[in-house]
């Protein structure tokens, strides 16, 4: 008995120093999954930002050519309505000329008929008249001024004393600035 309790005692100490040995490899083990689940949990993450940012700068870009499109389809007629607008001014002079003449009623008739025809198909495709009236505050952002004249009044001191060529605006943006005449101060 005591050989077995000396090979006992003997195997009891190898059996503490197994077990630690084994509890540390098995610490060891659990901390190196740990690092890899925590390297994997990490890598995920920097591929979820470079997802995120990739899908944000993607949908940033289509509406920034979503937006250049539609300004390219709004403007793209700009030229022609550029060329358009003196032929309107023409058929203004016109118009205020044949009303003098009483003979050519008729013909007054018809040029206005064309001339509203013309208006109407430009002001489908976005083409807009600028409003200026005489007396109103001269604004160096949306009017373009010819000439000054001493003021007739002392309230049409720097406002518009005339319009001498109407504005046009093509959507949003003007692509002729109305002309007019201002009072000095």
């Amino acid at each position: 008995m005591s050989k077995k309790n000396k090979a006992n005692d003997i195997e009891a100490p190898q059996t503490e120093e197994a077990v630690q040995n084994e509890t540390i490899e098995a610490e060891k083990q659990v901390v190196e999954e740990q690092t890899v689940e925590e390297k994997l949990k990490n890598e995920l993450q920097q591929e979820k930002d470079k997802f995120l940012r990739l899908f944000a700068e993607f949908e940033n870009y289509k509406r920034r050519t979503a937006k250049e499109r539609i300004e390219l389809f709004s403007t793209a007629s700009e030229d022609v309505m550029k060329t358009l607008l003196p032929i309107l001014d023409d058929f203004e002079r016109a118009l205020t000329h044949i009303e003098e003449d009483k003979e050519a009623e008729e013909l007054r008739k018809g040029v206005l008929l064309i001339y509203q025809k013309l208006v109407n198909s430009l002001e489908q495709k976005g083409l807009k008249a600028m409003t200026v009236e005489k007396g109103d505050v001269f604004n160096a952002d949306t009017h373009e001024a010819v000439t000054q004249i001493p003021a007739p009044s002392d309230d049409l001191k720097g406002k518009i004393i005339d319009v001498v060529e109407k504005g046009y605006k093509l959507g949003e943006k003007v692509i002729r600035f109305p002309k007019v005449v201002i009072g000095q101060q």
